[in-house]
């Protein structure tokens, strides 16, 4: 509520320009010039806030300004502070209580910044700025300093944020989850190494995408995903119906050991990335190309004698690629066992490498992170501002479910 104050007060003195019957080009004409309009609306900002601290206040004691109560704390009187606002420096009335028990949110004690401020540097970080890039940008824009350990303060705050969002209970069904991990490079021991954040996001019943939640590990494995599904188990998922993930060698049964009845499909992009490795740059066109037949045929029989097409034309040069095809056979057909509507959606990890790919766009700037604290901090609140446009159910969604339903029956409840 305060950050849609602070961010949306032109908006709202246009309204309240409209509730009195002004019109607004008459309004402007009163103003000779940009400064003097910035001057009003600052004043009217610092009163704006004046107020709002005031109706804390009245929050606090419970009763309002000249009424009669029996509470024996009352108003005190204010205080003067200097704080830093989106419209630059400006000085405003603090209200006190007799027992100093009252603890103001628009703007805290022993803080000089308007909550509107730390919304604003926490959403550029999550942007991908530097403490120092941060530091500028305020600094042009409003001609007030912040420090950039003041902004590092602020980022801080949202560690708990971060631990809250992590352990919050999930729901018990989840129709899809998609796994996959993202390598950063972080520092350790005075040394630059690589980690994995491992991600999960989930289909919820109602077609709307969820991330399940981030976790830091060395490198990825079937190992750490264990712990990542045991996890998932413990904050309350009971099922889950299709997993999508890479062909991470134990991949499938670690996820069966958790979620027995869970159907898996390996990527079939990344099947075809793994099998091209091992081809010639010259072959690599045309062998693509002969892949396509077997992923897109319309059935698991016809993908299969698409795949011994495709073996007899190149096992005598590239068997190894050939063979990951077999080896892999069942997890990278699963999704033959359903209709063409989720068949788009479960064949591939398109999905959350989407995400990955937005991720790694927040953090371009950041060519190392100083420790795994700062790494996560970053991912998530990158994670947070993306996710914020994930509001609408997935296309098709009414067909989909009702697809759902038929082939699991009872294991979706709705």
């Amino acid at each position: 509520m305060v950050s849609y104050f602070f961010f949306n007060f032109k908006n709202i003195i246009l309204m309240i320009m409209k509730k009195e019957d002004l019109l607004k080009d008459e309004f402007l004409k009163q103003f000779k010039t940009g400064e003097e309009l910035e001057s009003f609306l600052s004043q009217l900002h610092k009163r704006g806030i004046e107020k709002m601290l005031e109706g804390e206040l009245d929050a606090h004691l419970d009763y309002k300004k000249h009424e009669k109560s029996v509470n024996p704390n009352y108003r005190n009187g204010t205080n003067k502070k200097r704080i830093k606002t989106s419209y630059g420096e400006t000085q405003i009335s603090v209200p006190r209580d007799r027992d100093a028990t009252f603890e103001p949110q628009i703007v805290p004690k022993r803080s000089r910044l308007a909550k509107g401020i730390e919304s604003m540097v926490i959403s550029l970080y999550a942007k991908g700025m530097s403490n120092a890039d941060i530091e500028e940008q305020i600094r042009e824009l409003y001609d007030f300093q912040i420090s950039t350990s003041t902004i590092s303060k602020i980022t801080d705050r949202v560690n708990s944020d971060i631990i809250a969002w992590q352990n919050r209970p999930l729901e018990s069904t989840y129709l899809i989850v998609w796994m996959d991990g993202i390598v950063f490079k972080v520092r350790d021991n005075s040394r630059v190494v690589n980690k994995t954040i491992y991600l999960a996001v989930g289909l919820k019943k109602d077609g709307k995408k969820e991330v399940l939640g981030m976790w830091l590990g060395k490198t990825e494995s079937a190992s750490f995903w264990m712990g990542v599904l045991t996890d998932l188990k413990a904050r309350g998922v009971d099922d889950i119906l299709v997993t999508v993930t890479d062909n991470l060698n134990g991949f499938t049964n670690t996820i069966k050991s958790v979620f027995p009845k869970t159907d898996t499909q390996i990527c079939v992009v990344h099947q075809i990335r793994n099998a091209t490795k091992y081809v010639v740059w010259k072959d690599r066109k045309s062998f693509t190309r002969d892949m396509k037949p077997i992923y897109e045929a319309p059935n698991r029989d016809a993908a299969m004698a698409a795949l011994k097409d495709f073996e007899q034309k190149w096992n005598h040069k590239y068997p190894y690629a050939i063979r990951s095809w077999y080896n892999n056979w069942e997890e990278l057909t699963t999704f033959f066992n359903f209709p063409p509507e989720i068949r788009k959606i479960i064949y591939t990890t398109n999905l959350i490498e989407n995400l990955n790919g937005k991720i790694r766009k927040y953090t371009k700037n950041k060519m190392s992170f100083p420790t795994d604290n700062a790494l996560k901090k970053s991912v998530y609140l990158a994670i947070f501002e993306i996710t914020k446009k994930w509001t609408m159910s997935i296309r098709n969604w009414p067909i989909i479910l009702n697809q759902f339903i038929l082939i699991f029956d009872e294991r979706v409840k709705i």
